[in-house]
């Protein structure tokens, strides 16, 4: 099966590493990577919970990937969890905006799979490890600087970034604030109706008061100038 162009961090440690002779290496847990450059070396496997030893690769031992299996030419090197967790990485560093504030998680990122180059980072808002979480898309060309377990960039929050993966929370927090929106405006439209309404009634009950004043001072002075009438002697 050919090799895909890109992969997911993520992808690549769900899969169950397989070798010559169908040796099972277990599925892979950590990453190797280069942090400085944004490029990723290489990754280990853990053959089973009860071992303590890891299996170190290389990303150009990967020959293949068949459905939830990637196959790896030659041996690994053998390592320890001590040793490789000294190894530098970005995953689950802190994201600290440009103020100095924590707003998130690297959670995954994008890479090339023949060159190992990182494409961009996910981050996520709370723990990377909870499933289903949302995912926001940092570009390399965003980030100023990085130390262990710290990744600075230009953003202010999270709303700056593109939002790639959306989790059922923010949908559904998404989708109320869309309904509270569509319920404001149609508030404002019944408002609106309601006061242009209210308007004409005043317009047509003025209209009908100087009506009503017009007719009552025509019939005073259609009478004034009868009574004048009958009690001026000359006429």
């Amino acid at each position: 099966m050919k090799l895909p162009k890109e992969i997911l961090l993520s992808e690549l440690l769900n899969y169950s590493v397989k070798g010559n002779m169908a040796l099972n290496y277990g599925n892979g847990e950590n990453v190797w990577m280069h942090p400085p450059v944004h490029r990723i070396l290489g990754w280990s496997s853990r053959p089973s919970n009860f071992d303590l030893k890891r299996n170190v690769w290389r990303l150009n031992q990967i020959s293949q990937i068949i459905d939830n299996e990637i196959y790896v030419k030659g041996d690994p090197a053998i390592s320890d969890l001590q040793t490789l967790n000294r190894f530098p990485t970005l995953i689950e560093a802190n994201l600290i905006n440009i103020n100095g504030s924590k707003i998130g998680f690297i959670a995954d990122f994008l890479f090339e799979m023949r060159t190992g180059k990182i494409k961009y980072y996910l981050v996520s808002r709370s723990n990377p490890k909870i499933p289903g979480s949302s995912r926001w898309k940092l570009n390399i060309e965003n980030i100023n600087d990085q130390q262990p377990g710290l990744v600075f960039c230009d953003s202010n929050s999270l709303d700056d970034l593109s939002l790639i993966k959306s989790s059922i929370k923010n949908e559904f927090f998404q989708k109320g604030k869309k309904i509270i929106d569509r319920f404001d405006d149609m508030k404002n439209i019944a408002s609106n109706r309601l006061e242009n309404w209210l308007e004409e009634d005043e317009d047509i009950n003025q209209n009908l008061d100087s009506k009503q004043n017009s007719f009552y001072n025509d019939e005073i002075t259609s009478r004034s100038f009868i009574d004048k009438k009958e009690d001026d002697p000359w006429i």
